[in-house]
């Protein structure tokens, strides 16, 4: 049976012999290498065929293992696992988009081997002990997304095209518009031509129902 070959980056040596002798009792897992600085990491990568790299995320006081997971993803084909003690939104996020395969919490070193093996077939899902914040991180910057949109639109929106806006969501035609604010249906035309070239839509309810999706008349009210 073919073993999968692992480097195991961690420069707490105690959570390194431990680890290394815990996976010495899985069949199909081989540990071919140990580093405990980000350059001698570097030099297991160069040197070593690998599956999986175990990273902890923490090296010498800082995160050097995020971009360690980087130049892991840039010059070899082998999967990165992130270990760490750490479950802050932000970390978790940073080890991702790096390039990590999965990303287990210390506390729970008894799913690491299951991790690996998973990791190897190409079948790794994202452990349950962080997916929550990823999913919560997801949805921060989906949400800071948006507010980026919708200030985009509104710097782009003139006050007396909102007001426009806001007549027609609630019913009105660009007759009773322009009747309402006293000028002519050709300025409520241009209005509302200059209102679809910012905003799209393929009329102009489509316009006030986007306007509204994005809050600008819950805000105009507040």
């Amino acid at each position: 049976m073919e073993r999968i070959k692992v480097l195991i980056v961690e420069d707490d040596p105690d959570w390194l012999r431990g680890l290394t002798a815990y996976l010495a009792k899985e069949p199909d897992v081989a540990v071919v290498a140990q580093a405990s600085t980000a350059e001698d990491a570097l030099t297991a990568i160069r040197g070593h065929e690998l599956d999986i790299v175990l990273m902890d995320i923490m090296l010498a006081s800082s995160m050097e293992g995020i971009w360690l997971t980087e130049e892991v993803c840039r010059t070899c084909t082998a999967k990165v696992i992130m270990l760490s003690s750490l479950r802050e939104n932000d970390v978790v996020f940073s080890a991702f988009q790096a390039g990590a395969t999965d990303y287990v919490v210390k506390s729970e070193f008894a799913e690491i081997p299951a991790a690996i093996r998973g990791a190897h077939q190409n079948r790794s899902s994202i452990h349950a002990s962080v997916a929550e914040q990823m999913r919560e991180e997801f949805r921060r910057l989906k949400q800071l997304e948006r507010q980026v949109q919708v200030k985009e639109v509104r710097d782009k929106i003139t006050p007396a095209e909102l007001q426009v806006l806001e007549m027609i969501d609630s019913g009105y035609t660009q007759t009773d518009i322009a009747d309402k604010l006293v000028v002519s249906i050709r300025t409520i035309k241009v209005h509302v031509g200059n209102i679809l070239k910012k905003l799209g839509g393929g009329s102009s309810k489509d316009a006030a129902k986007k306007a509204r999706d994005m809050g600008f008349f819950d805000e105009k009210n507040k």
